[in-house]
């Protein structure tokens, strides 16, 4: 698979026709934290280029370099440096850091609580698949929001899998991220997932770890107001 793009696409148009986005327009992947209410903010935000979106998929790329927003704790440390009993109750703040590994593809089906994230290292080696549960995306004018649901699976090329940050789900739910009704349909889309990959379901037998990026896209920027909706991507 190769990349296509759209001449002169930009992105801060809109969906295309037919309310999807075109090959080669730029949009916004984020997610909101957990705070109550409908909605929290937008703590990661993370430009990507849209590869194809259609009724069943839509398919982004994040370029390495490419400068995103995430979370840090106040006095600047990383998360994931914070002890886990404090990790998620110490005051954060978020700071703009570009993305310095190897790029990264993001497949999400509509109305699905996981995205897959394709990984290689440099040089085009694949590592791994990636299954990240979320909430379902939102769709905007200008990209897609989700809130991150902390437990993940690690999917390797001879099919064997893993489960990520179970440590971390467990804390969320301690100190009341999660409810026990939330937690529980996470723990069933983690479920769903499981037998989506012992099964070699889509997308892991389309073959998307042969695909590559176009060249002419290059590294969409960050637009100022990456935590108000509408944002605005430039070309």
């Amino acid at each position: 698979m190769t990349g296509t793009h759209r001449s002169g696409s930009g992105a801060g148009h809109g969906p295309a026709e037919g309310g999807h986005w075109a090959p080669g327009d730029r949009i916004l992947w984020r997610y909101r934290d957990h705070a109550p209410g409908p909605g929290g903010r937008v703590h990661i935000a993370r430009p990507v280029t849209v590869v194809r979106d259609t009724e069943d998929l839509l398919a982004v790329w994040m370029a390495p370099g490419t400068e995103c927003v995430k979370p840090v704790l106040a006095d600047g440390t990383p998360v994931h440096e914070e002890p886990l009993a404090t990790r998620y109750t110490a005051p954060r703040t978020t700071v703009r850091s570009r993305w310095f590994g190897a790029g990264v593809l993001k497949l999400a089906r509509p109305g699905e609580p996981w995205s897959v994230w394709l990984f290689w290292e440099h040089g085009w080696h694949f590592k791994s698949w990636y299954v990240n549960l979320e909430e379902p995306r939102s769709r905007w004018s200008g990209g897609v929001d989700s809130v991150d649901h902390f437990l993940d699976i690690s999917v390797y090329p001879d099919r064997s899998w893993t489960w990520r940050d179970e440590d971390e789900f467990a804390q969320a739910r301690r100190i009341g991220l999660m409810d026990p009704r939330q937690a529980a349909r996470v723990e069933a889309a983690g479920r769903s997932a499981v037998a989506l990959i012992e099964g070699w379901g889509s997308p892991f037998r389309d073959g998307w770890q042969d695909w590559r990026p176009d060249p002419a896209w290059g590294v969409p920027a960050l637009p100022e107001d990456w935590d108000r909706t509408p944002a605005h991507m430039t070309s």
